[in-house]
């Protein structure tokens, strides 16, 4: 009988058999929290104190760009606090109530970050309509020197947050709420020196718009994957099609997969569940592991529980 390649799903009351370590998902993908925590809190710590500074001199000289990135890092302060609350509370071990712990709050962190995100461009956009069509005074000297210390320390909270390379769904949402205002503090700063230079102070809500609309391109990218991973979506690649094929084709025990389905914890942890039909002549826990071996090598998921039948 040749392999058949079966996707239907498990009727009511399918008994399934578990096949996998439990010591492998306990603290999974956990390594780098401290340091992340550490970068987080840091950059939080940053980001507010200059704030405060960004509101006083976004008042005094009466500029939008500098509100508006005030705004923003009001925001990012928020964000970072809910990134960094978030990696304190994935370390609490898995109970009886949360089986898979609380790892999927980080992504719950990144999914209401990017809405977040959102709301800010929705705010400097309206506030930049207003003030092209009501032009303000702005005291570009102010504005270019409270510019430049936003510019300082948004440089320095980004590079704390990205100095290591990380899949983390957070950890790449905070970067991005710190990216926003970089890009804002360049734009003020950018909006300065033309005031200064022409005194044209339309600049100043214009480059705030075009910040806007680079922070909304960034921040559904973050929505959509967290979406994605929140609605137990498969993980990014993969395709149960392909899966099932080389399953059939490539392990010789296999006579029929069926029952697929794969979904993310964060993006760290992958799943799969399935069932797999072994051949008369073939040993059922022989193959087992020829599937296990074959998903974690091929298709990265080192989690997978598998029912023989």
């Amino acid at each position: 009988m040749g392999a058949q390649h079966n996707g239907e799903d498990a009727g009511p009351g399918h008994d399934h058999g578990h096949g996998h370590g439990h010591g492998q998902e306990q603290g999974h993908g956990h390594a780098h929290v401290p340091r992340n925590e550490r970068s987080i809190a840091l950059a939080a710590v940053l980001t507010g104190t200059f704030m405060l500074a960004e509101v006083i001199g976004g008042v005094i000289s009466g500029s939008l760009a500098l509100i508006a990135d005030a705004g923003h890092m009001l925001t990012d302060f928020m964000a970072l606090v809910l990134a960094w609350f978030a990696l304190r509370l994935i370390r609490r071990p898995a109970d009886w109530r949360r089986t898979y712990g609380y790892d999927r709050f980080s992504v719950l962190a990144a999914f209401v970050n990017g809405l977040a995100l959102f709301a800010i461009v929705i705010w400097i956009v309206w506030e930049a309509i207003g003030r092209l069509r009501s032009p303000v005074d702005v005291l570009g000297g102010v504005m270019l020197w409270v510019a430049l210390g936003g510019l300082v320390v948004n440089l320095l909270a980004y590079w704390i947050l990205t100095r290591e390379e990380s899949d983390n769904l957070n950890m790449r949402a905070a970067a991005l709420h710190v990216m926003g205002d970089l890009l804002g503090s360049v734009a003020a700063l950018a909006a300065s020196l033309v005031i200064i230079l022409t005194g044209w102070t339309p600049i100043d809500p214009l480059l705030s718009v075009l910040v806007a609309l680079l922070i909304l391109r960034s921040a559904w990218a973050i929505l959509r994957e967290s979406g994605h991973i929140l609605l137990e979506g498969a993980p990014t690649g993969f395709d149960r099609r392909e899966v099932i094929r080389v399953l059939c084709d490539e392990v010789p025990g296999v006579a029929e997969v069926a029952h697929l389905h794969a979904w993310q914890v964060t993006q760290e942890r992958p799943m799969v569940t399935l069932e797999v039909t072994a051949r008369p002549e073939a040993r059922p826990e022989e193959v087992r592991q020829q599937v296990r071996a074959i998903l974690a090598e091929r298709f990265g998921i080192s989690h997978s529980t598998i029912e023989m039948v």
